[in-house]
């Protein structure tokens, strides 16, 4: 899934020696500071308008977005609140909170949040676009392609919107909706990288994994290095046994972007066909502990499980792996649970 982080901070500007020029002073060097990546700056400006005004909400709102930056997301959270303490209805702060309890897995905290917004401002596209991520990562699918359809109706060339109602699509295994949807989004703009990547995901499952590589390759052409494109890179030659490309590529993924799931249940899979099965199994169940909703997981980790000797484990979850759809098990791996 692909998830943009919108997070918000204020702009203001002014002059003189009044409360609030000082309080527009410190706001405006905080964020110079702050777009130079120059985190302890950033904080001491807008640390120094909060001595000014304790309740400045605009100040909490962007030193939240200071701890965002850096992924401490408890700060971030406290300070967002902070904001909302002394500006209940600002929109804002509404949404970086609501990212922030996306981040930490709090999904019904963001969903409240963005009730909020939509109550106070019903033609935000935004927020039913956040919706629609906060879904799909619940995997309420069909709640997720609701709220991108209101999202789209408000803006139907929004190519983000476009790629991810598609990828919901891909999830619900409905392919030839979910490329034709990626197709009219490159037709609007072919210079984005996620396209390419969400159809190369759409091969890779119908193991086209040729044209999965292809695509993935014209993905990471657009933006190299990409943590998610690497380890999905890295899942192909996994699938084409080409075991030492795959091993770099979930390495790198896992180098740029440590708290991605799938690349740990990817190399969880490496370890699982080189036979390594106890280093399959813990790796596994970071990936689980991680993301309990990444794809298949159960299945991979049942394999490990059996491996080990425990069929117990095993066909638990297996069990799992089949209440979720994933369609993986063999009649040989059913007919041995049913002993």
């Amino acid at each position: 899934m692909i998830m943009k982080k919108w997070v918000f901070i204020l702009l203001l500007a002014g002059c003189g020696d009044s409360k609030e020029s000082k309080l527009q002073k410190f706001l405006l060097k905080g964020n110079l500071a702050l777009r130079e990546g120059n985190y302890d700056r950033a904080s001491y400006y807008y640390g120094e308008a909060i001595k000014v005004d304790n309740c400045f909400a605009d100040a909490w709102n962007n030193l939240g977005t200071v701890y965002f930056e850096q992924q401490r997301y408890d700060l971030a959270l406290e300070n967002y609140e902070k904001a909302l303490a002394c500006k209940p209805d600002f929109i804002h702060a509404l949404f970086n909170h609501a990212n922030t309890t996306y981040e930490l897995k709090e999904h019904y905290k963001a969903l409240d949040d963005l009730d909020k917004i939509i109550r106070l401002k019903p033609d935000t596209a935004l927020a039913y676009f956040t919706q629609g991520l906060v879904f799909t990562k619940m995997r309420e699918f069909n709640k997720a392609l609701s709220a991108f359809e209101k999202a789209k109706s408000m803006d139907p060339n929004n190519v983000d919107y476009l790629v991810n109602h598609a990828t919901v699509q891909y999830y619900m295994r409905k392919y030839d909706k979910a490329k034709e949807e990626l197709l009219r989004a490159a037709n609007i703009n072919p210079g984005e990288s996620n396209i390419y990547n969400t159809l190369s995901l759409i091969e890779t499952e119908q193991a086209n994994y040729k044209q999965g590589l292809e695509l993935v390759e014209k993905a990471l052409t657009l933006s190299p290095q990409q943590p998610y494109f690497l380890n999905n890179r890295g899942f192909i030659h996994l699938s084409m046994n080409d075991l030492d490309l795959a091993e770099q590529d979930i390495n790198n993924s896992i180098g740029l972007d440590p708290y991605n799931a799938w690349a740990y249940r990817n190399k969880g899979i490496l370890y699982l066909i080189r036979k390594d099965y106890k280093s399959a199994e813990r790796l596994l169940k970071q990936a689980l502990d991680m993301d309990p909703f990444v794809d298949k997981i159960y299945f991979y980790l049942g394999m490990a499980y059996l491996n080990l000797g425990n069929a117990g484990l095993a066909c638990v979850s297996f069990k799992k792996s089949e209440e979720r759809g994933d369609r993986m098990l063999t009649a040989d791996l059913i007919k041995g649970c049913k002993k």
